[in-house]
């Protein structure tokens, strides 16, 4: 298995998330709250789903072409 690349099931920290969108933690919080993210609980944790970003990014990128 390459652990380069990423599983699309893959689970991120709201940090990370932040991290990967180049973003501030606020900024994620902002987004999530806005149900701009799609964001799961784990026990009392909240992940944010790899696919998420990647919509959002398409999202993003769909309304920024029209």
């Amino acid at each position: 298995m390459d652990t380069a690349t990423p599983e699309p099931h893959t689970l991120l920290t709201v940090e990370a998330a932040a991290k990967r969108l180049s973003v501030g933690r606020t900024t994620m919080y902002g987004l999530i709250k806005a149900n701009e993210i799609t964001t799961i609980r784990v026990g009392h944790l909240r992940r944010v789903p790899l696919f998420a970003i990647t919509e959002y990014v398409k999202r993003l990128t769909a309304a920024q072409a029209a």
